[in-house]
């Protein structure tokens, strides 16, 4: 019998384990009574006949409370925070002859002393998530949707699909832990589907998503994970997940963040002796970016001075204790190299912090490392300023700069704790060469030609020659490469102490019939100088200029009032897009909709109207997506203002 099937009794345990929300609804008020004794009369004693909760929006509990912005009618109270109940007796009371007490104490193990903080990481049910490359960031603004009709419920729902017992759904430690694993489908019919490869039938692609809403309410209406995610919706909906819990949340995004498999620290490039990449013996990828998420919670269970900020992960990458989920991991102890404490925190670590090797796989077997860069890996980490849109750099509360001291001690630490690094590309690397190579991609515009500039400089007195090698890649931000779509090798002759530039032509034609969901296109060089079999080699992502989609509004943007939201996109292409799917919302203005188009044609433009009627005011958003056939990640937004509905 399955453990999940089975029911357990422990000891004078007399019933299962409670582990769902859904027996709270009509608790009885006044205790059971079985029969009479004699000589007994009930009229003296003191009998509850009613239970005032204070649960409408506008009673104190969840004015006080902050939880007047959910769309939900029962009693929702933070904790660490005193809440009114008024309880209605049979006769008046006498506090000579009756005895009554009500206790209800939870220490906050979440609690923010920073106004402006709570407000951004528990009440902000809008956020930015940063994306593309780590020299051309791209955002895009999520809707988290923590408030709206039926969220909460579908988080309970969550954790009960998880079986997650009463008693530690108050712990947020526990609380994180499942929910990392429940927002991902890998292995317990959770939220949301991942899927890396392009092929998306039978649902939505990723990048179609503006916000958490439909994605939770799909699942708790169909009971079943809803397709497709990729790390960004992930810890979108992980996101609206603790912040719904009033746990503080946010998205943080690492740039060229490592997948390292068995975390030891590196991630090993393998080179051919012609310097083309070996794809059979390089396992490991570096991402463009990846998401995740941090909630901020004391750590009871670790040493102090490791709680504040946890790193947590729903991105199903890597088993952990059994199941696909990542953290709570002190963000603290990664930084320090403590990776001894749980949870996952090596993972984490080799995220940010492993060095990129290039070696050179030689045809008589042995290995030799060309390059070590220990600066590539966790460049930037951000996520969302306070009260603004913009991005805040926090890179330096997972590392200490490159170079400084407690940056090599932090390493030394964890490689201690059990992070091993091979020691065998320990000062093994070859002296420098005497030429530097490096190369520039010009911006490229979707369906537009653009160039890619290598410079070679040669810093010595000698003349060399130079075999150079190019590969261009449709890759996805993980960095593994779909398709290559252009090959291009040249020859370069250097004289002392001079420069050379050598410029390659992209045409559209050449990528645009093989881009992916949110593809980037990938170019690694290598060259090999013939005098002194010396190989150098770089490689550059650059994410496509991809065109906009426009929203404007017309009408008084009052709360209760119609307004008119005008959705408009062209089609910058050549070619005609087919199966057109627009998606809108605006937490606050209007439910997620969604429209289709059989087509648009070349540079045509198609407009989608809607009326709205805002029910929240105050600095709001309006978010759409596009995607179709043969172009996707195409995003808009408006920022509205929506004023108070003027009193009578």
């Amino acid at each position: 019998m399955s453990e999940t099937s089975r029911t357990a009794f422990g000891g004078r345990r007399a019933v299962p384990p409670n582990n769902s929300n859904a027996a709270e609804d009509d608790l009885p008020t006044v205790e059971l009574q079985g029969v009479v004794p004699r000589g007994v009369n009930l009229q003296e004693f003191l009998n509850v006949t009613s239970v005032h909760l204070f649960k409408e929006r506008w009673d104190t509990n969840k004015v006080d409370h902050h939880t007047d912005k959910y769309e939900n009618n029962k009693l929702i109270v933070r904790r660490g925070q005193s809440f009114y109940v008024q309880i209605d007796f049979s006769r008046p009371y006498d506090p000579r002859r009756d005895l009554f007490r009500v206790e209800y104490v939870i220490d906050d193990a979440v609690y923010l002393d920073n106004e402006k903080e709570r407000e951004e990481y528990v009440l902000n049910d809008i956020g930015v998530i940063f994306y593309g490359e780590v020299n051309d960031i791209k955002t895009r603004s999520w809707s988290y949707g923590q408030f709206e009709d039926g969220i909460l419920d579908t988080c309970l729902y969550v954790m009960d699909r998880a079986q997650m017992d009463l008693s530690g759904r108050g712990n947020p430690i526990k609380v994180s832990r499942v929910g990392s694993a429940m927002v991902n489908a890998k292995d317990d019919e959770g939220v949301l589907v991942g899927s890396w490869d392009n092929i998306y039938a039978y649902g939505v692609p990723p990048s179609a998503w503006t916000g958490s809403v439909d994605i939770l309410l799909e699942y708790r209406s169909s009971e079943n994970p809803v397709r497709y995610g990729q790390c960004w919706v992930f810890a979108g909906v992980f996101n609206t997940f603790l912040r719904c819990l009033g746990i503080p949340a946010r998205i943080v995004t690492n740039y060229f963040s490592a997948h390292d498999n068995d975390a030891n620290l590196q991630m090993d490039i393998f080179l051919e002796e012609d310097g083309n990449v070996n794809s059979k013996l390089t396992k490991d990828s570096v991402w463009n970016y990846h998401c995740w998420n941090e909630a901020w919670m004391t750590r009871p269970d670790l040493p102090v001075g490791f709680g504040g900020w946890q790193a947590v992960d729903s991105t199903p990458q890597e088993n952990s204790d059994g199941m696909y989920r990542c953290g709570p991991a002190s963000v603290q102890a990664i930084k320090h190299g403590h990776v001894c404490f749980q949870f996952d925190a090596p993972f984490v670590f080799a995220e940010v912090n492993s060095d990129l090797i290039y070696i050179t796989a030689k045809k008589d077997g042995t290995h030799v490392v060309e390059n070590v860069d220990a600066t590539h890996i966790g460049k930037l980490i951000v996520t969302k300023q306070i009260g603004g849109d913009g991005m805040m750099d926090i890179t330096d509360t997972y590392k200490f700069q490159e170079g400084q001291e407690e940056e090599r001690l932090a390493l030394e630490t964890a490689l201690m704790y059990g992070a091993k690094k091979p020691l065998n590309t320990e000062g093994v690397m070859k002296s420098r060469s005497n030429v530097d190579m490096d190369f520039e991609v010009e911006n490229a515009v979707l369906g537009k030609d653009f160039k890619l500039s290598i410079t070679f400089r040669n810093n010595s007195h000698n003349r060399y020659t130079i075999t150079a090698y190019l590969s261009a890649n449709i890759t996805f931000y993980t960095g593994v490469p779909k398709a290559e779509f252009k090959k291009e090798t040249f020859d370069v002759t250097l004289e002392p102490l001079s420069f050379k530039k050598e410029a390659v032509l992209i045409q559209a034609g050449e990528y645009m019939g093989q881009l992916l969901e949110q593809a980037s296109l990938h170019f690694f060089v290598t060259a090999r100088i013939n005098e002194t079999r010396d190989v150098l080699a770089k490689q550059k992502s650059t994410v496509l200029t991809i065109p906009e989609i426009i929203i404007k509004v017309r009408g008084t943007q009052v709360v209760g009032s119609d307004m008119t939201v005008t959705v408009e996109f062209t089609n910058p292409l050549k070619e005609t897009l087919r199966n057109v799917w627009v998606h809108l919302d605006g937490p606050g203005v209007t439910r997620p909709m969604k429209k289709m188009f059989r087509e648009i044609r070349p540079n045509s433009t198609v407009q989608w109207e809607e009326v709205c009627r805002p029910w929240v005011s105050g600095h709001r958003k309006l978010i759409a997506s596009m995607s179709s056939d043969s172009l996707r990640h195409v995003y808009g937004e408006l920022d509205v203002q929506i004023q108070r509905r003027p009193s009578m």
